[in-house]
């Protein structure tokens, strides 16, 4: 037996391997089976070149094995195995890669493709265990041996006597702490399952010894007994010819690998050739997931790279606008750090991140397109966050998303994107209207609104908190701009008509102004108006800042309070602006008492909250008594 010490700078990378490096135990058999799929692929390659080796690709497999009693987990493989002098150079030296050097000696074969190029993947075994035995007899050497390790202590190499080709593994488990239990690692189900997350689309059969149970004959009773079963499915769906795919195949790995009891609105799967090479599966959720627009929630594609599960949630592959994406993307060209847990910042994850976003938006449009009712499905779900696009990041994206966006119609009585809106608008006609409410139906009586139906002129109906954020970042579209109709400034009277009410509120300047004072400051204008129809009273804003901007900005958890500068408009042509006239000249305090309440009422259409609702109580009941 020789025995071996690591040397200094090994020692410390080995603590940080097992302490630092990996962020989830399980980890280690991802990468020991990563390793011996490596081994398989280096001794299948070197038999199409090497008359003198005989393998046989059906035969060539991964074994996993599990021992209670010792606390052990084997992992066995038949590819090329290592001779004494490598297994020093490769384990005895931490980062030496043989795989690496496989791949340089043959870097101009196409079809050399090992996954395993830092040389730290076997040493996460050490996470787990307390003794490391590795086995092995090269395919170029007679002799076997033996490499031991209990971790930083060194390494003992010593001869053995297999006598086929391939690697045996043997991790020797710790005992269970507070922190983890190790012993969960030795049951059938944890070993499958991470298998089945990690490794299942390893190209070689991982097989395991498993209980199963069948009827005896001539028996209603049942035995246990064991068989060798294969665990991993090998062969990705996302790898199969998208025309041998039914949709309930489609369906049913979404469902399985995303957890998701609806069949998907839409899917996506789709080869890329060219300056970067992947293979994508995608879809468009039919729901949003219960905690979307919470924090909780975690954006990201499934990345894998030669079968190998990477990384479980992606979200750099992702645009927050579109993180209601699910699925997988494999490939081969991007860079992985020493851990294989986290992608290093590269051109080629910029590169699949705006090709996956740009084939997204295609699919969208195709669906708003062509099929509308499911499109309108998907927008009342995930509406929100391309709205949420439009504004984040200073309007940034806003033009790789206007097209998708939609608002209700006052004409249409349904859903209606921008370019629906602007294409039957005359051209003359310089605005898109909106107004702004909690549903449709509160909007449609809003006093505004009304006048602009009676005109012929088509409304947009905005009922999400965002939605006038996201205008305000567009600014305008197609050269039209975005008028509230709650605005003071929206007017669509006549000239005529405006000379008419500027007269109006000249000749009753004092009587205007003492309402606002007493209002106290509430308001920055009251004024009479003719742009409601059938309505006493409305509320409209100065400025940038609306009412619907106001509430959603106070109702956010933070110090930040605002106001909107209000003005209260009266209807010229209604009974209540010769009652106030009356009043005005007659009764002082009772004029003041109307003031207050219609204030309030407008406060109460525009659903803004009332300071003092005891006071109005009170005021209404002192002018019901009075009459």
């Amino acid at each position: 037996m020789k025995k071996r010490q690591f040397k200094t700078e090994s020692k410390r990378v080995l603590d940080l391997m097992i302490n630092s490096i990996y962020t989830n135990k399980e980890i280690f058999l991802r990468e020991l089976i990563s390793n011996a799929s490596d081994a398989i692929d280096k001794l299948y390659y070197l038999s199409l070149t090497n008359k003198d080796i005989k393998v046989k690709k059906e035969d060539l497999s991964i074994m996993i094995d599990i021992d209670k009693d010792k606390r052990t987990i084997t992992i066995s493989d038949n590819g090329c195995g290592m001779t004494e002098e490598e297994l020093e150079n490769n384990l005895g030296v931490i980062a030496e890669s043989g795989s690496l050097h496989f791949k340089e000696e043959n870097e101009n074969q196409n079809d050399v493709n090992v996954i395993g190029q830092f040389g730290v993947g076997f040493y996460s075994a050490f996470m787990v265990s307390d003794k490391v035995t590795v086995e092995s007899k090269s395919y170029k050497d007679e002799k076997a041996t033996i490499w031991s390790s209990s971790g930083v202590d060194g390494y003992t190499l010593s001869p053995s006597n297999k006598e086929s080709i391939g690697t045996v593994i043997t991790l020797h488990l710790k005992e269970d702490t507070e922190d983890y239990n190790y012993s969960e690692l030795l049951t059938e189900y944890k070993i499958r399952s991470i298998i089945k997350k990690y490794s299942d689309y390893i190209s070689y059969p991982i097989k395991m010894e498993v209980e199963n149970s069948r009827k005896k004959e001539d028996s209603d009773e049942y035995e246990t007994y064991k068989e060798i079963t294969t665990i991993n499915s090998m062969i990705p769906i996302w790898k199969k010819d998208k025309k041998k795919i039914t949709a309930e195949e489609y369906n049913n790995f979404y469902s399985d690998k995303f957890y998701d009891y609806k069949e998907p609105l839409k899917v996506m799967h789709f080869n890329i050739e060219g300056n970067v090479n992947y293979t994508a599966l995608l879809y468009i959720p039919s729901h949003a997931p219960y905690n979307y627009y919470s924090k909780e929630y975690e954006k990201g594609l499934q990345l894998y790279t030669n079968g190998v599960l990477i990384m479980d949630k992606t979200s750099d592959l992702l645009p927050d606008y579109f993180s209601f994406v699910r699925g997988v993307i494999d490939t081969e060209d991007i860079p992985l750090n020493i851990s294989r847990e986290t992608l290093q910042d590269d051109k080629n994850i910029k590169l699949i991140a705006k090709s996956i976003e740009s084939k997204i938006k295609k699919e969208l449009l195709s669906m708003l397109k062509d099929e509308r009712d499911k499109y309108e499905d998907f927008y009342k779900d995930f509406g929100m966050q391309l709205k949420f696009g439009i504004y984040n990041d200073y309007g940034m994206n806003k033009d790789k998303l206007v097209d998708l966006i939609m608002f209700y119609s006052s004409k249409e009585k349904r859903l209606i994107t921008l370019k629906e809106y602007v294409d039957k608008l005359k051209e003359e006609d310089k605005n898109i209207y909106y107004a702004c409410g909690e549903t449709n139906d509160k909007i449609d009586l809003l006093p505004q609104v009304e006048l602009f139906k009676d005109k012929d002129c088509e409304v947009l109906y905005l009922t999400e908190y965002v939605d006038e954020f996201a205008l305000m970042a567009l600014g305008e579209f197609e050269g039209r701009k975005f008028v509230n109709v709650c605005k003071e400034s929206a007017d669509l009277s006549t000239e005529e008509e405006k000379e008419q009410i500027k007269k109006e509120n000249e000749d009753n300047k004092d009587m205007l102004d003492t309402m606002k004072e007493t209002l106290e400051g509430k308001v920055e204008t009251v004024k009479f108006t003719n742009k409601l129809k059938n309505h006493p009273v409305c509320l409209t804003t100065e400025g940038e800042i609306s009412t619907s901007m106001e509430k959603v900005i106070n109702s956010m958890p933070t110090d930040e309070k605002i106001n909107a500068s209000e003005v209260l408009e009266i209807n010229v042509n209604h009974k209540i602006s010769d009652k106030l006239k009356e009043l005005y000249e007659k009764d002082k305090e009772e004029f003041k008492k109307y003031t207050k309440v219609i204030y309030y009422e407008a406060r109460l259409i525009e659903g803004l909250p009332i300071d003092n609702p005891t006071e109005m109580s009170n005021l209404i009941c002192d002018i019901m008594a009075n009459k």
